[in-house]
């Protein structure tokens, strides 16, 4: 799809009478090269288009409240980042503050943005709010002080409103204008003011440690950037302190940084290998003619593997997906001394001479994922094309062209950002290698009774804690199956229904003869009601289906209800288009329908007497629970 013709699309769209377009979209790829003007003009004429027409079930688009405040104008970010949203499959309802609102924003209760009550908050910085207007070049002391003042003005600011606004808040650091810089004559002086300047920067990292705040080093982001930071006459003019096109690249990770809020992040990076893991093609080059190593183009494809590597221990799950010899791979990730990925660093491999969109299917299937899961790196534009035409919701990495490109290419969308890594995460390729050895364990037994009793299952719930809690939050915004609602529950939710008497977090973890699953589930409880907890929601990770782990984790719920003298469980439902695994517990353990109310279905089980939930072949155990 050309640049004209995904513009002509919009306009299409823009008519009362026109039908969907499922397809512009994914489409908006193709403006990924176009000048940053094309870009904010599709964005301005999306602003118009209503999301029904361009929503598909092989591309849905999740709705989020964006809010945007700042310090300074905003020239073309608005449209900017609709289109970065759209593409990574984000319908976005955009709100953008006045010029220099941020404080304002974040202290007032009933400010334009809080009532907007938004999912992510963007917070735009520049120098010039930071630095007196008349600051003294001969007194660096003083404008430290200055600048950390300010500094405590925006961390208090943002205090405030993360104890009312439960949405994610994302900061950056600011670059200095090298106006700045200039204006000190001394080599020692513009050294001074460097580290002074960094130390800001540092506190700004700092507070995107905090609850739901987050920093984005935008100061780091730009070191490759072509061009200045703000166009002089535009700042002079209109206090825009940002060209369009690093309103352009802001967008691009604001955008991303929207994606792992609602967790959407990749799962899986399937890779080819013919020039893509390494130089040359082995079924022709032989073992011994492929280049890897430190000379070029082999050092590049040396670099790819350290970053699959890199991404691997971090939790990503690799696996291979090339035409070739199965019996000459095998031997290359044995032999090849300069290979720093081996067989054991994948968790599934199609290697064959088959289509790669129907293998990419199959690798999802195997891994029990969905396809908007996986990442597809390859050098060929005919199978980079190919995916992106019948699998729209695989996210395509082309590798075509200078290989020395291709570790940054590799890297650059984004595409497995998370909010926060834990050691679930970098154990993700040892606890799927375990279920492969579960699988096959099973197979030898005729029956899944006799098999889940030689499994010795046991399931802990205990109370969500700091360590488990950002754990958690993500597994439920990850878990789109066994889960009870479109919207899960955020980090800072989660947080204050852990905090609240009122309410009890439950973390579900499983450990069997293979090992230890860790964090597999949740349960979110309202127990507001004495007679009555109420289950916000339940997620339970696809690795574990089809076990009896929910029963388990219900039954400690119902023993924990009826010694706080409650006399009933009562757990809401609304269906999404792919959560029936998670609606099928309620009729399976006991519970009947009580009421049907906008969508959302409450299910009622009755505590007395006490229900028999819990599977025979799970032992479970104690875990810290507050009364």
């Amino acid at each position: 799809m050309r640049v004209e013709e995904v513009l002509h699309r919009i306009r299409r769209l823009r008519r009362p009478d026109a039908a969907a377009d499922p397809e512009l979209a994914p489409g908006l790829v193709h403006l990924d090269d176009a000048a940053v003007t094309t870009v904010a003009s599709a964005g301005r004429l999306l602003a118009d288009v209503p999301v029904e027409k361009l929503a598909s079930p092989d591309f849905p688009l999740r709705p989020l409240r964006v809010a945007v405040t700042g310090t300074f104008t905003p020239g073309t970010l608005e449209p900017l980042l609709r289109v970065a949203l759209l593409r990574i499959g984000i319908a976005a309802e955009i709100h953008v503050s006045g010029f220099d609102q941020l404080v304002l924003d974040l202290s007032d209760p009933r400010s334009a943005l809080a009532e907007f009550r938004p999912d992510v908050t963007l917070c735009l910085l520049h120098d010039g709010w930071f630095l007196p207007a008349e600051w003294d070049p001969g007194d660096l002391a003083g404008l430290a002080d200055v600048l950390g003042e300010r500094a405590g003005v925006l961390a208090a600011a943002l205090r405030g409103y993360a104890a009312r606004n439960e949405g994610a808040v994302l900061l950056h650091t600011v670059p200095l204008s090298p106006l700045e810089h200039r204006g000190l004559v001394s080599f020692r002086g513009r050294a001074e003011l460097g580290r002074i300047w960094r130390e800001l920067n540092s506190q700004l990292l700092e507070l995107g440690g905090r609850d739901t705040t987050y920093t984005l080093d935008l100061e780091t982001l730009l070191v490759d950037h072509d061009g200045p930071v703000r166009d002089e006459r535009l700042y002079r003019f209109a206090s825009m302190a940002w060209t369009p096109t690093v309103e352009r690249r802001y967008a691009h990770e604001a955008a991303t940084f929207c994606r792992a809020v609602l967790g959407r992040t990749a799962k899986v990076l399937a890779l080819d290998l013919d020039n893509t893991l390494w130089a040359g093609v082995l079924g022709d080059d032989g073992l011994t003619g492929i280049r890897l190593g430190t000379d070029y183009p082999g050092n590049c494809h040396r670099d790819v593997q350290r970053r699959a590597l890199a991404l691997r221990r971090q939790g990503v799950l690799l696996a291979v997906c090339s035409k070739n010899d199965p019996e000459l791979v095998a031997e290359a990730f044995t032999q090849h001394p300069d290979l720093l990925l081996r067989s054991d660093d994948f968790v599934a491999q199609a290697v064959n001479w088959g289509r790669k969109d129907e293998n990419l299917r199959q690798l999802a299937t195997t891994l029990n994922l969905g396809l908007d899961a996986v990442v597809f790196a390859d050098d060929s534009p005919f199978e980079c094309e190919l995916v992106r035409r019948e699998l729209p919701t695989v996210r395509v990495v082309e590798l075509a062209g200078d290989p020395a490109g291709f570790p940054t290419r590799l890297l650059t969308e984004g595409h497995f950002t998370v909010l926060a890594t834990g050691a679930t995460d970098r154990e993700r390729t040892e606890l799927y290698r375990a279920r492969a050895g579960r699988e096959r364990f099973a197979a030898t037994f005729d029956s899944a009774a006799d098999y889940l009793h030689q499994l010795t299952l046991r399931v802990t719930v205990r109370e969500v804690d700091e360590h488990s809690l950002p754990r958690l939050a993500q597994l439920g915004l990850r878990t789109n199956q066994f889960t009870m609602t479109e919207r899960a529950h955020t980090e800072a939710q989660t947080r204050a229904r852990a905090d609240s008497p009122d309410h009890l977090v439950l973390t579900v973890e499983v450990t069997d003869r293979f090992g230890a699953e860790g964090l597999v589930g949740g349960l979110w409880l309202d127990r507001n009601d004495p007679d009555a907890w109420v289950i916000e929601n339940f997620v339970l990770s696809c690795r574990v289906f089809s076990r009896g782990v929910e029963q388990a984790a219900l039954h400690r719920v119902a023993e924990l209800a009826r010694a706080a003298g409650a006399t009933r469980l009562e757990a809401l439902f609304r269906p999404t288009a792919r959560n029936k695994p998670g609606g099928a517990v309620w009729p399976a353990a006991g519970f009947t329908v009580a009421s049907v109310d906008d969508g959302t279905t409450r299910h009622v089980l009755p505590l007395h007497p006490p229900p028999r939930l819990l599977p025979a072949w799970i032992a479970l155990e104690e875990g810290d629970i507050r009364a």
